[in-house]
């Protein structure tokens, strides 16, 4: 244990330092990335769900039905998944009749037939992770794009899709709990390591606007999970070093936005797609704009030099509504 807190530790140093000398990163990026188009207005709209694998139950379906009533009106693009796609422990295979009772039987809204970008969370982790990364699913439903992390280029904004289960040492603890499925993953320090390197390196590249991060877990928290120490220590000064806008998260079922004090960072969790209520609230130091602990989906519009988000809950009804604008011109002296 006193082993792998020293790895840890200098792991910290070492990616803090290269996070806060971002020229020293080489300008490579490994990380896949796809592309897709604005509309020709210039806008793109989508949905935000995580934390919903529930087989319909537990309002999975009723958020469903919203989500599509929802996508209909503000005509979205496609719809973002930040993880635990499946419970209680993932998928057992690429044939795991679960995939289609949580996800193609549930979202069949016309206007939820578009892509998904997806993320693993922990309890995918605990499954066959390798069964949801899979293009065998892709065949079973072409909607359906889960990748460890890999960045999506929409010219308006890129998103920054990011694996944030190996951060968490507990789940790499020995325990006869819990199994997880690091194939492709260990050993932990290597991977993060790399990960945040190539992070690094294709955030410096964007030349979009906005730039959004996606993970599963919550970076900054009021509700039962909290702050993700790990995140805040690897992964946020990488962020604020390199002009992200917005992360965005599950993990916690719930609703929340949060402000950062310290950067322009606004901290989202739409982690409400089924089962909620858990009813743990315990005050940071960041602004708090808005927590709701119950279910729900958060949907964002965007142009080129405008954000809209709005979080709605299981009928449907908005929540909770922020906006901000980026000039589309640098300033002058």
């Amino acid at each position: 244990m006193a082993f792998v807190e020293i790895q840890s530790a200098a792991l910290t140093v070492v990616l803090l330092a290269a996070a806060m000398a971002p020229a020293l990163v080489p300008c490579y990026a490994m990380l896949q990335r796809f592309e897709r188009s604005p509309k020709p207005d210039g806008s793109l709209s989508l949905l935000v769900v995580g934390d919903w694998g529930r087989n319909g139950l537990f309002n999975q379906s009723e958020v469903a039905t919203q989500m599509g009533r929802i996508g209909e009106h503000l005509d979205i693009d496609f719809v973002i998944s930040t993880g635990d796609n499946f419970y209680e422990d993932g998928l057992t295979g690429v044939d795991d009749k679960q995939f289609e009772e949580s996800f193609t039987n549930v979202y069949t809204a016309k206007s939820l037939q578009k892509q998904w970008y997806s993320v693993l969370g922990n309890h995918d982790y605990r499954g066959n992770a390798l069964a949801q990364l899979s293009p065998v699913l892709r065949s079973i439903d072409s909607r359906w794009l889960c990748l460890r992390s890999f960045v999506l280029n929409a010219e308006i904004v890129d998103f920054f899709f990011v694996d944030t289960t190996p951060f968490q040492k507990s789940y790499w603890a020995n325990s006869t709990e819990h199994n997880y499925d690091w194939r492709g993953v260990a050993p932990r320090g290597a991977y993060i390591s790399t990960l945040l390197k190539d992070l690094a390196a294709a955030l410096q590249e964007s030349t979009a606007p906005w730039k959004i991060v996606i993970g599963h877990h919550t970076m900054r928290s009021v509700s039962e999970h909290g702050d993700t120490p790990e995140l805040i220590a690897l992964l946020l000064p990488v962020l604020k070093s390199n002009g992200v806008d917005l992360y965005v998260n599950g993990h916690d079922h719930c609703l929340e936005h949060i402000s950062s004090k310290d950067s322009p960072i606004q901290y989202l969790t739409s982690g409400g797609g089924s089962k909620a209520w858990r009813g743990v609230f315990t005050p940071n130091s960041d602004k708090l704009r808005f927590f709701y602990d119950g279910q729900g989906f958060m949907a964002l519009q965007l142009t080129r030099s405008a954000a809209d988000l709005s979080f709605y809950d299981v009928f449907g009804r908005v929540l909770h509504k922020w906006s901000a604008a980026k000039s589309l011109y640098p300033a002058t002296s």
